[in-house]
């Protein structure tokens, strides 16, 4: 049984709504707005994450990697069987290939990525024979609001002739 699977829907919907805001502020930096979350087995935070690729020039900036690390700093573990890691955009494979490592216990995202998705969008990781853990995945949690901001955030970035992701005050 996934422990994180208890959380009732509502309370899941909630959590998605705060990382769509978060992800906004994090568009209005020119980060990408992805933002992401770790909950216990009762639906309490343990760590939070935006993506910060760009602005602090890390590869490994991902809002996923980052609401990883700040759980197990917390918890004092690095197994996740027990959790539900919420995010606006489904994983792609360097996160996804985290999360199963971490063996966490639920993943929930709210829009797909055909282009780059690894759990199902282009390929499917945690589905993968090779993958030693299980792990629950959903997507199309308030699907429509996270597509329509990662569309919109694009759009404005293209019209502005900025390439996606770099913020304006680094030179072009």
């Amino acid at each position: 049984m996934v422990y994180g699977s208890t959380i009732p829907p509502q309370e899941l919907e909630l959590w998605m709504a705060r990382l769509l805001r978060y992800g906004a502020r994090v568009g209005q930096q020119g980060e990408i707005p992805v933002a992401a979350v770790v909950l216990d087995g009762q639906g309490r935070s343990m760590g939070w994450g935006s993506n910060r690729r760009h602005l602090h020039n890390d590869p490994l900036g991902h809002a996923e990697l980052a609401a990883l690390g700040q759980a197990a700093r917390l918890r004092g573990e690095w197994r996740f069987n027990d959790c539900t890691l919420l995010v606006t955009l489904e994983p792609c494979p360097m996160c996804a290939g985290a999360l199963v490592q971490a063996r966490m216990g639920r993943v929930i995202f709210a829009t797909a990525d055909p282009k780059r998705g690894a759990l199902g969008g282009c390929l499917d990781l945690a589905g993968h024979p090779s993958a030693h853990h299980q792990m629950e995945v959903e997507g199309g949690l308030l699907e429509e609001r996270a597509r329509d901001q990662l569309e919109a955030w694009f759009k404005q970035r293209r019209q502005q002739g900025r390439s996606p992701g770099r913020p304006a005050t680094q030179s072009q």
